[in-house]
């Protein structure tokens, strides 16, 4: 964690923390996910180390980008570019009942597919399609 400054906890799951960070190499923000491993079992450490290497191996637009990962006191931190809009869920709700219009929605569908495609192609499942997902720099 020598290499970034925390900025701010920004979220908390049943998978641990994120954390908005800024690299002291390079000034710019990402987010960090912060897994709690030491009181996993053995093989679940080993799926969560499998999952990190799966995500280093993505790369699509409609993708958020894996950085890097390291492990350090009984942690998997998981280091990701940070994506300034926030996610779905909180568009949505920033709409307040006003309706998007049906090109926006249609916008997000397809990216969405293309991300899900993308996976698919390479033969993984993802089991955690929500709208807490975040968004890329163009909106979705």
């Amino acid at each position: 964690m020598d290499k970034y400054e925390k900025v701010r906890k920004i979220g908390e799951g049943s998978f641990g923390k994120a954390i908005l960070v800024k690299s002291r190499e390079d000034g710019k923000q990402y987010v960090i996910k912060e897994i709690g491993i030491s009181r996993m079992s053995s093989k679940e450490r080993q799926e969560s180390r499998k999952e990190v290497a799966v995500l280093a191996n993505m790369s699509h637009p409609n993708i958020v980008q894996y950085k890097e990962s390291f492990e350090e006191c009984g942690c998997l931190y998981i280091v990701m570019d940070y994506c300034e809009g926030g996610d779905l869920f909180k568009t949505i709700n920033s709409q307040k009942g006003v309706q998007f219009p049906e090109e926006q929605i249609l916008d997000w569908l397809v990216q969405i597919c293309l991300a899900l495609k993308h996976v698919h192609d390479r033969k993984i499942l993802h089991r955690d399609i929500k709208s807490q997902g975040a968004l890329s720099h163009d909106g979705m």
